[in-house]
Formats: structure tokens, sequence, C-alpha cells
């Protein structure tokens, strides 16, 4: 998580390694992955609070060209205003959801779909409607996980090969 909030976790060191968690990427996998497989673009992407920390990661870096973020947790305490203030750099964003995450008891995790729909909007103002999608996936937060991120990262990879 990039910051703590209560209704997740309340451990200690939780949301508190975000940006260790950036900097490794960026100064430790990213160069070691391109010292093997050469200047490759470079896409981010998560499931969950894995796509929340893509999103996250793309505000904060030039590095990463698109990211898959599926079922973020777009909920978390201040993302939004977050998100009004930070666009991603990244010229591509998927972002998906079950539609049925949006109808659970906890109400805190209940107002990921108006949360999400807001994401999608500010993510058309802020690096365009074609390079944004919004997909609506059957179920909720526990079908399908691999599947809607695989179906993530392939969007990204067809908006990268297709120079959009």
């Amino acid at each position: 998580m990039p910051w703590p909030d209560g209704n997740i976790s309340r451990e200690p060191e939780a949301g508190k390694h975000g940006q260790d968690t950036l900097e490794y990427v960026l100064e430790s996998l990213i160069p070691e992955l391109q010292k093997r497989y050469g200047p490759l673009p470079v896409m981010i992407g998560g499931y969950s609070l894995g796509g929340l920390f893509a999103l996250w990661a793309s505000a904060q870096s030039d590095r990463f060209k698109a990211v898959a973020a599926a079922s973020p947790s777009v909920w978390i305490k201040d993302w939004i205003p977050f998100a009004k203030k930070h666009a991603p750099m990244a010229d591509a964003v998927y972002l998906s959801l079950g539609n049925q995450e949006e109808h659970v008891k906890n109400q805190a995790i209940a107002r990921v779909g108006n949360c999400l729909r807001t994401q999608h909007s500010l993510l058309q103002e802020q690096i365009g409607a074609d390079n944004c999608t919004l997909f609506w996936e059957q179920g909720g937060h526990f079908n399908d996980n691999e599947g809607r991120l695989a179906r993530a990262f392939a969007w990204c990879i067809e908006r990268l090969l297709s120079g959009r």
C-alpha cells in the first residue's frame, strides 16, 4: 500500500514500505531485467492491492509505459484525492472490476465501484480516453484473479505493440 489504512490492516508496518518497493523495482529489478533482455518497454500491474500499487507507482515514475490494474483497491483512504493530483505517467492504463465487488457488506470496500468509476474518469482527462479502459468482469473479488490479470496485461501489450 502507498500509505497506511486501518480498514485494510492495523499492522504497524502496513502501508509504510511502498516507496521502498518502488525503489527496488526501479533501481534493481528493471535494470537487471533490461540487462538480461534488452531495453524493452516496462509494464507494471497487479491484482487488488497490487493493482493499487501499480497505479500509485505509475504516478511516481515515468519508467512504466503501461499499467494493468485488475480489481485495484482504489477504495483505500485518500486514494481519490491523490489520483486527482497525481496523474499516471504511463501511456496506457487498464482497469477492471468484478460486477459484484461493490455489492458487499463492508461499506469501506463497497465504495470500490464508485471509486473505480471516478478513477477511470480522471484517467480519461489525464491521459486521454483512448489511452485507458475500464472493463467489467463477472463475479466478485475472488473470481478468476489470474484470468483477469492476464486480460489486463494482454490489453497493455496490445496497446504497446500497436503504438497507440
